[in-house]
């Protein structure tokens, strides 16, 4: 979500001096409106509607585009801290005629968050399972895409839920046992302080460390930018703190590594060369695990893929698809 903001003080600032100084003086004093207007706006062009869903006294808010047709739908889970409207950047490149979802992930912004909840990997894909079922997404089987901690519990939902899935993309997960630490996971290990934790920034220092950790691409961000980022973040701390312990506990921290051979649909794996927080070795580790599995690595990219390589990410996932179905249509031919 970050860099995405990022993207858009850059744009709206232009190459004029007044219109800069405007823009940033109104993002300093209501950074969290011109960010809902910033996605208000961008799901408006592309077609994208807010909706609401309810299993029990459980509620996901999810962005949807386009009804189930003869092509799978695509069900698109962000990673950690971020919400739905991530993938908004990937949804521009996207054939309108598919049917798409992108739903906030158990905790994150409309979607209910409880001190009581659990959020570790199994209780996330839980929770997506639901969710799944209360749009009646299952009806057929549709294609899976993850990114990071997404990754981590599309992953795990395609292996215990194999009738559910046709096809699974995960983009850089979580989850895993590297071969190579990353710098984010050195990071971790040399502080030893459960709430010293990078991706989870309280100063503007912090933010401009976290955005060099997750992108190859650099960024010259005012401070007085990064501040109001932070500023929209500092409320949701509390909560991505826990969602971080949770999903790093015993039982969760290499959740798709323990359920990786039994994934049967189909598989994707994306992943960007230069990933300093979750390293590209992980590639390694699913393919060898996943048969048939296809990597696509992608050169001067971080782990911000989604938001550094928009276009490239949704021609992979798009392209994946069609040769599948057309593998299958040739199979029926014969």
């Amino acid at each position: 979500m970050d860099l995405d903001i990022v993207n858009m003080f850059l744009i709206a600032g232009g190459t004029l001096l007044i219109p800069i100084l405007a823009f940033t003086a109104s993002f300093l004093v209501w950074p969290a409106a011109l960010i809902n207007i910033y996605y208000w706006y961008w799901r408006r062009t592309l077609g994208m509607q807010v909706k609401y869903a309810n299993y029990g006294n459980y509620t996901f808010c999810y962005i949807t585009r386009g009804r189930p047709g003869p092509k799978p739908s695509l069900l698109m889970l962000h990673g950690f801290s971020a919400h739905k409207d991530m993938w908004l950047s990937v949804v521009k490149f996207l054939p309108k005629h598919l049917h798409l979802v992108c739903v906030d992930m158990p905790g994150h912004e409309g979607t209910t968050r409880s001190a009581l909840d659990d959020y570790t990997a199994n209780e996330q894909v839980k929770r997506i399972h639901q969710f799944v079922e209360s749009i009646n997404l299952n009806k057929k089987p549709f294609h899976l895409v993850g990114t990071s901690m997404g990754g981590n519990v599309a992953g795990v939902y395609a292996a215990q839920y194999p009738a559910d899935i046709c096809y699974l993309s995960l983009i850089c997960p979580a989850g895993l046992q590297y071969p190579n630490d990353s710098k984010f996971l050195k990071q971790l290990k040399e502080s030893g302080d459960p709430q010293k934790i990078s991706l989870i920034p309280s100063t503007a220092e912090e933010m401009g460390e976290m955005l060099k950790l997750c992108s190859y691409v650099r960024f010259k961000i005012p401070r007085q930018v990064l501040q109001g980022l932070v500023d929209v973040r500092i409320p949701h701390n509390e909560f991505y703190r826990k969602l971080f312990l949770d999903i790093v506990r015993e039982n969760s921290r290499y959740s798709l590594h323990e359920h990786m051979a039994k994934i049967k649909a189909p598989t994707q794996i994306i992943w960007g060369k230069q990933d300093q927080v979750l390293d590209v070795s992980g590639a390694d580790v699913l393919s060898s695990s996943i048969p048939g599995s296809q990597v696509e690595i992608l050169e001067n990219c971080g782990h911000s893929v989604v938001m550094e390589r928009p276009r490239k990410t949704a021609k992979l996932i798009v392209d994946f698809s069609s040769s599948l179905k057309d593998g299958e249509n040739h199979k029926k031919q014969d």
